[in-house]
C-alpha cells in the first residue's frame, strides 16, 4: 500500500487576474502564513503555475524548506473568453453547467479539468509522499470536481484566498479529501 498526498492549493489574494498580477499586500501576508502552516510537512516536490501570484504565493514555503519549485504551464488559470466580459460570472456557471461550452477564445471546463488533472496525476507519479499543487481557482475546483462532482459553480465561489485540500491517495486512487484552509483559519 502507497499513501500520498497531495496539497492542491489557490494562491493568496492578488492585485489583479493577468498572468503578471502580483500578490496584494494581504496576499503577500498570506503567503508567510501559510508557509508557517505547511512548512512541517516533509514535500516532496511543490508544483505551481507560471503566472505571479501564483508563483509568489508558494514562494515563501519553497525558501522555508529550501526546495525548488516545478512551473507547469498546465497550472495556469483557465481562459474563459479571449476578450473582456461584462457578465463573466453568467458565463463562468454556463461552463460548470456544461463541461463543454465555450466562448470565442476561450477554454472550455473539460478541456482546462484533462490539464489539470493530467498535471496532478504527474505529480502523483513522481512524488514520493507529499506534493503541493500551486493554482488558481477555476482550474481548482475543476480539479476538485473531477474527484467529486458536488464541486461546482457554488464551489469556486464559496474558495478563498488562499485555500487549501489535501487530496490522500493509495495506491494512485483517491481515498479522502479534506479541506483544510478557508477563511479566517490562515
Amino acid at each position: 500500500m502507497l499513501l500520498k498526498k497531495l496539497y492542491l492549493t489557490r494562491h493568496c489574494a492578488a492585485e489583479g487576474q493577468e498572468a503578471d498580477a502580483s500578490l496584494s499586500p494581504e496576499g503577500r501576508n498570506q503567503a508567510v502564513e501559510l508557509a508557517q502552516k505547511l512548512a512541517s510537512i516533509p514535500f516532496d516536490k511543490l508544483f505551481s503555475s507560471p503566472f505571479l501570484r501564483a508563483i509568489q504565493s508558494i514562494e515563501p514555503l519553497a525558501l522555508q524548506l529550501d526546495k525548488p519549485i516545478t512551473l507547469d504551464d498546465r497550472l495556469e488559470e483557465r481562459r474563459l473568453s479571449g476578450e473582456q466580459l461584462e457578465n463573466w460570472h453568467e458565463e463562468l456557471e454556463k461552463t460548470f453547467n456544461d463541461f463543454t461550452y465555450k466562448l470565442q477564445g476561450g477554454e472550455s471546463s473539460e478541456k482546462a479539468a484533462n490539464r489539470g488533472i493530467e498535471t496532478v496525476l504527474e505529480a502523483l507519479d513522481i512524488t514520493k509522499e507529499f506534493a503541493l499543487v500551486m493554482t488558481h481557482g477555476n482550474l481548482f475546483t475543476l480539479i476538485l470536481n473531477h474527484f467529486d462532482n458536488t464541486y461546482g459553480f457554488q464551489a469556486w465561489k464559496g474558495l478563498t484566498n488562499p485555500d487549501v485540500y489535501c487530496l490522500c491517495f493509495e495506491d494512485d486512487q483517491l481515498v479522502s479529501m479534506e479541506h483544510l484552509f478557508f477563511e479566517g483559519n490562515i
